[in-house]
């Protein structure tokens, strides 16, 4: 079968859906399937892939979001979409790509939505949470079921805003993780040492820098954990358009904070992970967390915020916690005074339990297709 897949907000720094797409594309063609995915970018390309064909359609850059584009050329998609003449389509964004289940309703292809953010969450952010946006998140999600065949949900947090609508065709299906390259025998004493002294808890931030990740509360965790005496230093991987705002308010507090951009280096990444003592994870409207899971696949806990769809990824291997700094840093505390045996073997015991097989096989039952459906012969790209 050609499932052809199209994602907004996808670029070279983007983490979590580009790592879910990667591993679903290659996922369904390991199990005989024909993926297509179609992504913006600057100019257009057509690509094939260990994840399958990737058609990068050129698409704007949306302000403020650090270089994050969009699909806005409809004729130019649906151009596409008709000479691909796919089996299934799966859409990975709730927006401006909403429209692609009726054109799939008018092909007669079966259609899947996969939800990677909660609306209602996401609308709150801009007013700080003072509007009641509930109402506007309730329509917009009625005419999002209403538009596809299925809509996939990765926790049961990010299926809520649906099931109170009263939507009957979400799926609940978790993301995976790669637990052959995210393990604790990456640990690296060399690399601790380039960011820790001896004694100091090693804290890591892997995320982008943006408004409803909520990033500034690892700084506020960092500061009360120094106002308290616990030696803590902490290290950010990645960027956005926050990355300025807190490297100014490391420097004006004084706070022990190494910034190292993105980090395309998945190796080194891995290493960061199994390395590091704590795992911070603040953004209140994540629906999976990717990177959480990566950590503890590495043997580190992680905290969370407890307003987040973390809870049920994490479990017993880390703290959800609400609020800002001082309850982020009460969870530090708690971890690190666990035996660091007892909890690395905790945290990989927790992310054994998602392998990416069982995410792939979870979104072709999404499509209706068993998890080895042989490709028809000959198929050709236009």
């Amino acid at each position: 079968m050609r499932i052809v897949r199209l994602a907004n907000f996808v670029t070279g720094n983007s983490g979590g859906l580009r790592t879910a797409l990667r591993e679903l594309g290659a996922g369904y063609r390991a199990a005989g399937h024909e993926p297509v995915l179609i992504v913006p970018g600057a100019q257009p390309d057509w690509r094939d892939t260990e994840q399958g064909l990737v058609v990068t359609l050129p698409g704007p850059v949306v302000p403020g979001t650090g270089g994050y584009r969009v699909l806005l050329d409809r004729k130019r998609l649906r151009r596409v979409l008709d000479g691909l003449a796919p089996d299934r389509i799966e859409v990975s964004d709730r927006t401006t790509l909403r429209w692609t289940g009726r054109w799939a309703s008018r092909h007669g292809v079966p259609s899947v939505m996969v939800s990677h953010e909660t609306l209602a969450g996401l609308l709150r952010l801009p007013a700080g949470g003072r509007l009641p946006v509930d109402r506007l998140a309730d329509r917009m999600n009625v005419a999002t079921a209403g538009g596809y065949d299925r809509v996939v949900c990765t926790t049961a947090w990010a299926a809520a805003e649906f099931h109170r609508v009263g939507a009957a065709n979400v799926v609940r299906v978790p993301l995976g993780v790669d637990l052959d390259h995210f393990r604790p025998d990456r640990y690296d004493q060399a690399l601790r040492d380039r960011y820790a002294a001896r004694r100091e808890l090693l804290l890591l931030h892997c995320a982008r820098l943006s408004p409803e990740k909520k990033p500034e509360r690892v700084l506020a965790a960092l500061a009360e954990l120094r106002d308290r005496a616990v030696p803590a230093v902490l290290v950010v991987v990645g960027s956005g358009p926050r990355q300025a705002r807190m490297r100014a308010e490391a420097r004006r507090a004084g706070l022990p904070v190494r910034f190292e951009n993105h980090v395309s280096d998945r190796v080194l990444i891995a290493r960061l992970l199994a390395t590091a003592d704590v795992v911070l994870a603040p953004g209140p409207v994540e629906t999976f967390g990717l990177a959480a899971l990566e950590a503890l696949a590495s043997g580190t806990p992680v905290v969370a915020s407890a307003e987040s769809a973390l809870p049920e990824v994490i479990g017993t291997a880390g703290v959800a916690v609400p609020g800002d700094g001082p309850a982020y840093a009460d969870a530090v505390v708690d971890l690190a005074s666990r035996s660091i045996g007892e909890r690395r073997a905790a945290a990989r015991r927790r992310a054994e339990d998602f392998p990416w097989s069982a995410s792939v096989d979870g979104f072709l039952a999404a499509h209706g297709l068993p998890a080895t459906t042989a490709v028809p012969a000959d198929r050709s790209y236009p």
